[in-house]
């Protein structure tokens, strides 16, 4: 099993940077694919970002594409969301996961996570 808990949310401007952290614990860490994903009031889950196992790979929307840099540093058992250039609509709760399916047209689909953090609030104010 992995646990999983974010950190690093927070009230910014508009153009600011922020980063997320999503600390995990449990053996299968360094193995699982990482994806962040956010929900804001009244909408659906979106997907973020998502990075292989290996690191070696990472994918975007392009809602976020040049603006979020996903990381992982698997001695520290984290995964990171660098979020710059900020947006109003980019106000979320954004959600940690760990899977296990690397395809760029599945790790897009919560359904591939089986594991999820609590989510860490980030509110960008215009």
């Amino acid at each position: 099993q992995v646990q999983l808990v974010e950190s690093g949310g927070g009230l910014v401007q508009a153009g600011d940077s922020l980063r997320l952290s999503c600390a995990a614990s449990g053996r299968t860490f360094s193995s699982a694919d990482m994806g962040w994903f956010r929900q804001a009031p009244g909408k659906e889950r979106e997907f973020v970002a998502a990075i292989s196992w290996s690191g070696g790979d990472t994918y975007y929307p392009d809602s976020v594409k040049g603006r979020f840099i996903i990381s992982r540093d698997k001695a520290k058992n984290t995964v990171y969301l660098q979020m710059n250039s900020l947006k109003p609509e980019d106000t979320a709760v954004y959600y940690c996961a760990a899977g296990g399916a690397w395809r760029r047209s599945i790790v897009v689909h919560s359904t591939a996570y089986a594991y999820w953090g609590q989510g860490t609030q980030v509110t960008v104010s215009s």
